[in-house]
């Protein structure tokens, strides 16, 4: 496996391939300012949840960035510890203290996968789509492992994406590439 591009987002910076992006904002807020920045014509990113935004924001940079040689992923694998914890509280909360009023918007995302299924939307991305629940982050390794011996040659955007809060989240995401 092969490191071809990857980004590192925390609440207060953004590194892409070990260089800073200069970022005016911080939290949920520094989320809407990438999208802006780097996508901008996908509007259906301000109903995603937090985890979502992250992942999609991960992908967009890192899917723009130009890769010499390198196919398109094939598969997209990521992961957390925390699944979609802070969008089932939001979700909770809709229904809790006598009231019952769930909403829709907020169900849908409560499967952390959903991150998954919106980067293969946006990038016409039909192979693998996972979302694992692990420990730590060094726990995938082993699932990618596994993944390129039954397909090999491929590649995949493949990382932690992490939202535990509103403004508590890490995104660490790599396209791999197996030649």
């Amino acid at each position: 496996m092969r490191v071809i591009s990857e980004i590192e987002i925390t609440p207060t910076s953004v590194v892409l391939n070990g260089k800073p992006i200069a970022v005016e904002t911080t939290g949920e807020k520094m989320l809407v300012e990438l999208y802006r920045r780097f996508a901008g014509d996908y509007p259906k990113f301000f109903k995603m949840d937090t985890l979502s935004r992250l992942g999609f924001i991960a992908a967009e940079i890192l899917l723009k960035e130009p890769m010499a040689n390198s196919p398109k992923p094939t598969a997209i694998i990521l992961a957390n510890r925390s699944a979609s914890i802070k969008n089932d509280t939001d979700y909770m909360d809709t229904i809790s203290d006598g009231k019952y009023y769930p909403s829709p918007a907020l169900f849908v995302y409560t499967l952390p996968n959903i991150v998954t299924g919106e980067i293969a939307i946006r990038y016409q991305i039909q192979g693998e789509t996972s979302f694992y629940i692990l420990d730590k982050p060094e726990d995938l390794e082993q699932i990618l492992l596994s993944t390129f011996n039954i397909q090999p040659s491929t590649s995949a955007l493949a990382g932690w994406c992490e939202c535990s809060y509103a403004n508590t989240f890490y995104a660490k995401i790599q396209i791999i590439w197996n030649n």
